[in-house]
């Protein structure tokens, strides 16, 4: 398999046959390698992949890629940007994926549950997962795509693939899905950082809103200490907290938790 176009916007590209972790792995090799920005780390057999709040991530041989995407953000000046400032690029990657995934399926509503899952008419189709590395000297974008994964090999109900969307998966489609999801993410990235990292100058925060398929739905949130916030999501905040008003309008900004789609 050849990725011509991803390779072409990666700063280095390694793909491997299998990996049990490409977010575990690049994590590992980034420093000790002197790893540049935009080096992508990719397979189609990803053998104990992890998604959000621990959960693991696994698909059949072929079925599906899995891609890490190594960031070294700088200002202007050549200083990193803060570190809650570094929390709006899941949200980026997220609003990237979405924009790729709705290239190849035009007619469909494709978007990201926040914070960083894209959903093709409610079903997930790719999830995202940052990780800050062990020194702190950059971060590392992990996403899943299910390309080429039947019906029966979805792993819940609410998944899906490109091939279950009635899309013909060959290399070139996969290869041009991961290319416009890496295009997309250098230029908001790029975009993020020259307005020195503030998301309303730099249109981030209007593009992860428009993209936010979270905003004006009723909302189950579990929080990490297990209790369950109920309302309507009706913003993203400066931070890329998602803002949820309860019954009586009052707001409360989230950081963390598992959302649900209430219908």
């Amino acid at each position: 398999m050849t990725f011509d176009r991803s390779r072409s916007v990666a700063a280095a590209l390694y793909e491997v046959a299998s990996s049990s972790s490409t977010n575990t792995e690049l994590c590992a090799r980034a420093d000790r390698e002197g790893m540049r920005d935009m080096t992508v780390m990719l397979t189609r057999y990803q053998s104990a992949g992890r998604g959000r709040l621990g959960r693991s991530w696994t698909a059949p041989p072929g079925a599906a890629i899995a891609a890490s995407v190594l960031l070294r953000p700088r200002l202007a000046d050549g200083s990193a940007p803060e570190g809650d400032r570094l929390g709006w690029l899941p949200l980026i990657a997220g609003t990237a994926m979405a924009a790729a995934v709705r290239h190849a399926l035009p007619n469909r509503a494709v978007g990201f549950k926040w914070p960083n899952d894209v959903l093709v008419d409610g079903r997930k189709i790719s999830g995202i997962l940052a990780e800050l590395l062990p020194a702190g000297t950059g971060v590392v974008i992990g996403s899943g795509i299910n390309t080429r994964m039947t019906t029966e090999e979805l792993p819940v109900p609410t998944a899906t693939s490109l091939a279950v969307e009635g899309l013909p998966v060959d290399d070139a489609l996969e290869d041009a899905v991961l290319a416009g999801y890496l295009e997309g993410l250098r230029a908001r990235v790029t975009a993020y950082l020259a307005a020195g990292a503030d998301p309303e100058a730099s249109g981030i925060r209007a593009d992860a809103r428009a993209g936010c398929l979270t905003l004006g739905r009723r909302v189950d949130v579990e929080l990490p200490d297990g209790d369950i916030l109920r309302g309507t999501a009706v913003d993203l905040d400066p931070d890329g907290r998602l803002v949820v008003a309860d019954e009586h309008g009052a707001t409360r900004s989230v950081a963390a938790g598992d959302v649900t789609h209430v219908r």
